[in-house]
């Protein structure tokens, strides 16, 4: 069966679509203190990257929601990795040829989260619209490579760092550049179905107007903030604020976590159908609470570390595992229900870190305390989800009325 006719292709084409994403989303932090101590950038301006990254990403999501459908598929999901590939290119490129280096970092992450947020919001959708009798299990290992390619990016990066020096780090962006342009042209080929037919989602006056829309909102809200507040600010809380040396940090820090992260995804598509979705979150929720808490106040760096690993497998099923819940609740959502979520999540994987930025550079740049602050955002899940359950009851005695 050739590329144009195998749902297999457009599954792989996917699957590389989440990599990339990892690649623009987890590239700059492990250039963190470079830039601290390169361009005299201070951690609240670098907090401020991500939360430029992820605040444009929720914008594109939100575009999206409302002319996706009448754009399609294909040319939104292309143009996404030309401009991943942009944004990639002219990080090594701007912040040497600008006046001033910070400037030409946030042009180059504006251009690159337009197309993270273009991915963000079609991934999901384009894989949930294959056929398929799964849909958890297709989620969640679907999600698994935003994980491997988070490990991919950490050992290939930190590999070349230790072989070449942390200055050919612009090198190292040209490379990865190269991943999201060829995935253009495999998603060109590829067979794409619509989730909905034109017209027949749910429009956003309907979503806006549903209680269950925005407690799933305040969900994936949580599940962005609670990922990318550590993964985000651990190879530099590694560095920095554990004195680890950076390409072991690097390995124990980002890299474990994002290996967990992937291993938990994978687990749960093995599992789907053993356990009860709502109840495996609240489960890893509450590991999420435990594994900050011991990253941020533990005095010994390798159980810091550790519970920096323990946040990585506990947060993998939050953001393919409330997508799920939400298409199973709301099987007419369609391309807007997704994007909105996407927003929300991006919207969390923004706040998070930002939080984490603020509060450390409040108290003396101590990341540990940003780190603790942060458990709020798992809290904020438990709560998601006792509201969830008590909502689906409500509906449920209705309906039996």
């Amino acid at each position: 069966m050739s590329i144009k006719n195998n749902f297999r292709h457009t599954v792989f084409a996917c699957y590389i679509g989440y990599i990339t994403q990892a690649i623009i989303n987890n590239l700059l932090p492990l250039l963190f203190i470079t830039f601290n101590k390169d361009y005299g950038i201070s951690f609240e301006q670098l907090g401020l990257l991500v939360a430029v990254n992820f605040g444009t990403q929720l914008t594109v999501d939100l575009i999206c929601a409302k002319f996706i459908d009448k754009i399609g598929y294909r040319p939104a999901i292309v143009s996404a990795h030309l401009l991943a590939a942009a944004g990639l290119i002219g990080l090594a490129v701007l912040p040497e040829i600008l006046p001033d280096p910070y400037t030409g970092l946030m042009i180059c992450i504006l251009i690159y989260a337009v197309g993270g947020g273009l991915t963000e919001t079609l991934i999901s959708p384009i894989v949930e619209a294959c056929p398929n009798d799964k849909k958890s299990a297709a989620m969640s290992l679907l999600h698994s490579f935003y994980c491997w390619g988070s490990v991919l990016v950490v050992l290939v990066s930190t590999a070349f760092f230790a072989a070449f020096g942390i200055g050919c780090w612009r090198y190292v962006a040209l490379g990865w550049a190269v991943l999201p342009i060829l995935n253009s042209i495999y998603f060109s080929l590829v067979p794409i179905n619509r989730l909905t037919e034109n017209g027949e989602g749910m429009k956003l006056s309907e979503l806006f107007s549903s209680k269950l829309f925005w407690i799933f909102a305040l969900l994936m809200l949580g599940a962005g903030a609670t990922e990318l507040s550590i993964a985000q600010w651990v190879s530099a809380f590694a560095e920095k604020g554990l004195a680890v040396e950076k390409s072991i940090g690097d390995i124990a820090g980002p890299c474990a976590f994002a290996l967990l992260m992937g291993i938990s995804r994978v687990l749960h598509s093995k599992i789907s159908e053993k356990i009860e979705l709502k109840k495996y979150i609240f489960i890893c929720a509450l590991g999420c609470i435990g594994g900050y808490l011991i990253a941020a106040l533990s005095p010994i760096a390798a159980i810091s570390l550790i519970g920096c690993g323990i946040c990585g497998f506990s947060v993998g099923i939050m953001w393919p595992g409330v997508f799920s819940l939400a298409s199973a609740a709301c099987p007419m959502g369609g391309t807007a229900m997704f994007a909105l979520l996407a927003l929300f999540g991006d919207l969390g994987c923004g706040v998070g870190p930002g939080v984490v930025g603020a509060v450390s550079g409040a108290m003396g740049d101590q990341l540990n305390l940003g780190i603790a602050a942060s458990t709020v955002f798992p809290i904020l899940i438990v709560v998601g989800l006792a509201l969830l359950t008590a909502t689906m009851k409500h509906k449920k005695h209705k309906k039996e009325r």
